[in-house]
């Protein structure tokens, strides 16, 4: 991992407990602890924060990771605590989070934007007043029309199906990665590179 020259804060989207897990709707769990795994970072329960947090000293600077323990249409409370008491920059933070306008295995990097239905995006924009914070969309797709799971909230909490799963370790390690290339380059070229390339 290159020096990094300021603060940044991955916070990662998902509900607690175990039955979650697995699930489509907690791809930003899994690819924050992706990250961890790969670049030495040890994850930990803090109830201050009402979230799992880890953070690691460089340089110049600090990378820190959070999970909100809180559930997913509460994010926006420990992301609050986080981001006012380390005193980070809300330009330093990207949030992972699960998309289903695109197709699973599909990520796009984007500088802003509105919530776009999702609850746990809805609490951080309220709870910060702004949309103005980088979010990383990891695919999910929506069920097919052979799904019985029509419904678009049991098919994101439902877990990665028989077909994904073969696939979803890599899809998580480029998502990884993404966050690893935000600490050596700006949002902008980040953004041309991944969203070109996916």
């Amino acid at each position: 991992m290159e020096e990094v020259s300021k603060q940044h804060l991955f916070v990662g989207l998902g509900n607690p407990g175990k039955k979650y897990e697995m699930t489509r709707h907690n791809i930003g769990f899994l690819v924050l602890q992706a990250y961890a795994q790969q670049f030495g970072f040890t994850l930990a329960p803090d109830s201050k924060f009402k979230g799992t947090v880890a953070k690691k000293k460089f340089h110049s600077g600090e990378v820190h990771l959070l999970l909100p323990a809180t559930f997913m249409n509460e994010s926006g409370q420990a992301v609050k605590r986080y981001v006012d008491f380390y005193k980070i920059p809300i330009s330093s933070m990207t949030v992972v989070v699960d998309d289903a306008d695109l197709s699973f295995g599909a990520i796009r990097l984007r500088s802003q934007g509105s919530a776009g239905g999702h609850n746990g995006l809805k609490s951080i924009i309220s709870h910060l007043g702004t949309t103005q914070f980088a979010r990383l969309r990891m695919g999910i797709g929506r069920p097919d029309r052979e799904s019985s799971l029509d419904d678009l909230a049991d098919y994101v909490l439902d877990n990665f199906s028989q077909n994904e799963m073969p696939h979803l370790a890599s899809f998580l390690q480029q998502g990884a990665n993404i966050l690893e290339r935000l600490l050596t380059q700006d949002l902008a070229a980040a953004m041309n590179v991944v969203n070109k390339s996916s």
